[in-house]
């Protein structure tokens, strides 16, 4: 599906939901707030607005381009692999690399790919190059080069359809942690107590510290090793407990549920998710128009995600074979190599 379709896609109307669907998608996000249950009636006041965020971003997602077949004989033959990685030898030790990935096939015994999101950070550089200017070759000519760094593979699913729906579920969470970061940086409000106002901003920080919501897609950030992971489950537990220990105050909790209501409804704000159509040369090099250097007109996704600090990746869907995984053996091989 061609870009164009995509934002067109982006505007469908809305359709009628399961009830069920809400219902256990409001539970979902409620676990990243839970003393928000204690608001009367937050499943009928969340769900419509829940639903609301659902048809714009399952659209979103929808009209994502289809994955990327990802290998060493892509790097050669597909001008997108081509483009992220250096050498076809580092396709394959990207995805080695990824634990998430290897837990993913480790947990899936029958699945012979995983599809997946590639995160990266994409960098465009001005420098002085060589270049064929008509039949002469010309030293010093300022060029744009462009370059991705930072792969990162962390949601993988066994289907296209199952990765998708995973991306959707965790927009959801990323439009909780706008509403927490709305509230904790609130301080005109007499009734946020200091000490929740201070429980609320830790909440936001240990959340995002875990990789929930976008960032958990998207990669950028430290991944946590199983045992951090352990250590801000344990974190956040407290942090419930200390939370619910203040209970409400003076309809305080009422207010965060019409605001995080809000921020569903306004999903649009959330997320920008941008194309670039750049056409680039077999070194990377961005072609101006007219130019007669071989080339390949690349459109490329830019996520853009609020937080502290916001996050900026370049992505795309790809799909990666269990036989391409190299062994822990020529990883550590690798590794040694690099020392």
């Amino acid at each position: 599906m061609s870009i164009l379709n995509w934002l067109r896609r982006r505007d469908a109307g809305a359709h009628l939901h399961d009830e069920q669907e809400i219902a256990g998608l409001t539970e979902r996000v409620l676990r990243l707030s839970p003393r928000l249950r204690l608001v009367p009636r937050y499943e009928q006041r969340l769900g419509p607005a829940i639903g609301m965020a659902l048809d714009y971003v399952r659209g979103l997602v929808a009209g994502l381009p289809a994955p990327l077949e990802t290998s060493k004989a892509a790097w050669g033959s597909d001008p997108y692999i081509h483009a992220f990685f250096g050498t076809a030898h580092d396709v394959d030790l990207t995805f080695s690399r990824s634990s998430d990935l290897r837990e993913f096939f480790e947990a899936s015994a029958g699945a012979q790919d995983a599809c997946a999101v590639l995160g990266m950070t994409m960098t465009e550089r001005h420098t002085l190059g060589v270049a064929l200017e008509g039949d002469v070759m010309r030293a010093e000519v300022p060029q744009t080069t462009v370059s991705f760094s930072d792969h990162q593979v962390r949601i993988c699913g066994t289907t296209d359809a199952a990765l998708r729906e995973e991306i959707v579920r965790r927009m959801l969470d990323q439009m909780v942690l706008q509403s927490l970061s709305n509230i904790a940086a609130d301080t005109s409000r007499r009734d946020v107590l200091e000490r929740e106002h201070g429980l609320l901003k830790a909440r936001l920080r240990l959340l995002e510290r875990q990789s929930t919501g976008m960032r958990s897609v998207m990669g950028g950030d430290e991944q946590a090793d199983a045992g951090e992971r352990a250590r801000l489950r344990e974190q956040i537990e407290q942090n419930d407990r200390e939370l619910g220990e203040l209970g409400d105050k003076s309809g305080a909790l009422d207010r965060q549920l019409e605001g995080m209501a809000a921020v569903f409804k306004d999903a649009r704000s959330c997320f920008s998710i941008e194309s670039q159509r750049r056409r680039l040369s077999l070194m990377n090099v961005l072609l101006p128009e007219g130019s007669t250097v071989p080339g390949h007109m690349l459109e490329l996704l830019t996520a853009r995600v609020p937080g502290d600090p916001p996050l900026v990746r370049t992505f795309a869907l790809v799909r990666f074979a269990r036989a391409a995984m190299l062994s822990c053996t020529s990883l550590l091989d690798e590794a040694e190599r690099l020392l």
